[in-house]
């Protein structure tokens, strides 16, 4: 710490050993690989739910028996083969990632098998108009490819399986998003609680190239396009708030209800649900396409086309809709499908939003729903970082910075007063699971 460092010396050690730049090398192709299967999972699932948009449309009635149908096979497929597989993705990294979690139990939670395994059954979920996201479950299939890479390192490699896990998991949350910011808060905030400086080259040298491809494939562009507001003055303050606590009271009470389903409490729907899963994903699949009837199909899919429109101004959603999404996006998690809610979250907020707006502010309403976004999503993931840079990056909304992150801390902090943290609570369900199911000795 006392001695300056000798350019020379550092520049001979870096070049004295070509296994460390085979192993840099191999981690390199790996970050790449990652980008290519979150850049292909998102073509398989656009694919996929345009093909379901035009089953809707064709034969409105015909998803009253292609939903529940194809829901009970994809929820039977998981159990059956994949059950690492089901959810989100994101509380199965975290819980590879527990000190708790013996090395061999990691693969329950993040191999290449369950990437494959991710993208073929969420496709299908897409493909049945399910209430989901790709962007979680892009967490589990970036890293999941990351991790595959420690076979193939040298045994004296400082690069562990933990370090390949986090930059998977931002790297996925950097690609799915076209949010680089957002992948390294992310990796802090949900993923590590800090970030080392060992991990930290690792971790930015995923997300660039896994970053790089995925703009390739779909430009440099941002996710909702750039958002107008006028100039921002005290009018939004009072908007704002309330856009703020009621995103928070929403985005709480939906982790809190996520938490009672998915962890089985004791009730008489999750006895149920335990006894015949399938014949419960099967009634989640029907009520999910009856809402989506109700709706005239907007609450299939990720709602990611809804909250577009009404950020150009080109459209409105009651606040009806943004209920009736709320209990879709319930429903499609309880029958534990591969989905995630990171998009439906988004939508949900926009709907807040945009409900506030034309009570109280029709002017003020790209903010409004940008908040909404902010808020909701901070409060059903309780990381605020993450959810006001993702936002920010989405739709380019520089210029809302402080308002976004004041929305994304007081959601986060109404939600903490109703709810457990999501992610963390699965998480911790997940490691308790596999532990009591792991042979003894």
């Amino acid at each position: 710490m006392h001695q300056e460092p000798d350019f020379f010396q550092n520049l001979r050690a870096e070049f004295s050993s070509w296994r460390l730049w085979l192993d840099r090398a191999i981690v390199l192709g790996y970050a790449i690989a990652a980008g290519l299967f979150v850049v292909g999972f998102t073509v398989a699932a656009e694919w996929a739910f345009g093909w379901f948009e035009r089953l809707h449309h064709a034969q409105p009635w015909a998803v009253l028996l292609w939903t529940p149908a194809l829901t009970a096979g994809i929820v039977w497929a998981t159990r059956r083969w994949f059950p690492g597989a089901g959810g989100s993705g994101i509380p199965q990294i975290k819980a590879a990632l527990d000190p708790a979690v013996l090395p061999g139990q990691r693969g329950l939670f993040a191999s290449l098998r369950l990437t494959l395994a991710k993208i073929g059954l969420g496709v299908a979920g897409f493909a049945a108009g399910l209430s989901i996201g790709r962007e979680g479950p892009s967490v589990q299939v970036a890293a999941g490819v990351m991790q595959h890479a420690r076979r193939w390192l040298s045994p004296g490699s400082q690069i562990d399986t933990r370090a390949l896990l986090i930059a998977g998991g931002a790297a996925g949350i950097a690609a799915a998003f076209n949010a680089p910011l957002a992948g390294v808060v992310f990796a802090i905030e949900e993923l590590s609680g800090r970030l080392e400086a060992r991990a930290s080259g690792l971790i930015i040298t995923g997300i660039v190239l896994a970053g790089l491809v995925g703009v390739s494939a779909f430009g440099n562009t941002s996710y909702f396009g750039i958002i107008r507001v006028p100039a921002l003055g005290w009018d939004l303050f009072g908007p704002g708030l309330l856009v703020a606590l009621a995103s928070g009271v929403a985005g709480g009470l939906f982790a809190r209800l996520m938490i009672a389903s998915l962890t089985g409490s004791p009730q008489r729907l999750n006895r149920w649900r335990a006894r015949w899963p399938v014949r419960f994903a099967a009634t989640g699949g029907l009520l999910v396409a009856a809402i989506g009837l109700a709706t005239g199909g907007a609450t299939f899919g990720a709602g990611s086309d809804a909250v577009k429109q009404m950020l150009a101004g080109h459209d409105e959603l009651s606040p009806l809709y943004t209920l009736l999404k709320f209990i879709a996006t319930w429903l499609t998690a309880w029958c534990g499908v591969p989905g995630g809610i990171f998009a439906p979250s988004l939508s949900i907020g926009a709907g807040i939003g945009d409900g506030i707006a034309q009570l109280a502010a029709p002017g003020l309403g790209p903010a409004l729903i940008a908040m909404g976004m902010t808020g909701f999503l901070a409060a059903v993931t309780q990381a605020p970082l993450t959810a006001f840079i993702i936002v920010m990056e989405m739709v380019d909304g520089h210029s809302m910075v402080l308002s976004l992150m004041a929305t994304a801390m007081l959601a986060s902090l109404v939600s903490r007063m109703l709810s457990r943290p999501l992610y963390a609570t699965l998480a911790e369900h997940m490691v308790a699971a596999s532990r009591a199911n792991a042979p003894r000795p």
